[in-house]
């Protein structure tokens, strides 16, 4: 089977069971929180997306990846999670500006891996990196489209409730 199908196939399964998860689960249960801590589940998984730094390691990643595909990836998942643990103590401390902090990481964290994932001559190089994106990836996609539906159906306003 080609590498790019395998892939593939991993990155919608997971993306498919961890919807379903979603749905069936976690939302529902969000619903019983407040939406400051609703947000603050959603958010923390993103708040280790350090772990894309691991592009960087030439003993994990195929020393013929494309190093601005590495760079791109690693930095943009970096900062990413360092948006995301600023949202999380926005949330926490109730700071003024926690609506637009929380967009702004969700848009550019949401960019990230829709970049990285767009870019599938890649795939070969991934080496000890493919869990990543076919396992972690996935669940934060799922994530990010919860962080979104709750931002733009205004489950929150202004005031968030804690």
């Amino acid at each position: 089977m080609d590498t790019t199908v395998i892939f593939l196939t991993q990155l919608s399964m997971s993306i498919f069971v961890y919807s379903l998860l979603a749905k069936w689960s976690i939302s529902p249960w969000l619903k019983s929180k407040a939406a400051a801590v609703a947000l603050m589940i959603l958010v923390a998984p993103h708040a280790i997306r350090h772990v894309g730094l691991t592009f960087l390691v030439p003993s994990v990643i195929d020393p013929d990846v494309p190093q601005t595909f590495a760079q791109m990836t690693a930095w943009g998942d970096f900062a990413a999670g360092l948006l995301a643990i600023l949202s999380l103590f926005a949330l926490r401390h109730k700071w003024r500006l926690t609506l637009p902090i929380l967009w702004v990481f969700n848009i550019v964290g949401t960019v990230d891996l829709l970049k990285a994932l767009s870019q599938p001559d890649n795939i070969p190089y991934l080496a000890g990196t493919w869990y990543i994106p076919t396992f972690w990836v996935p669940v934060l996609l799922v994530s990010h489209m919860m962080i979104f539906s709750r931002l733009i159906k205004g489950t929150i306003n202004t005031q968030l409730k804690y």
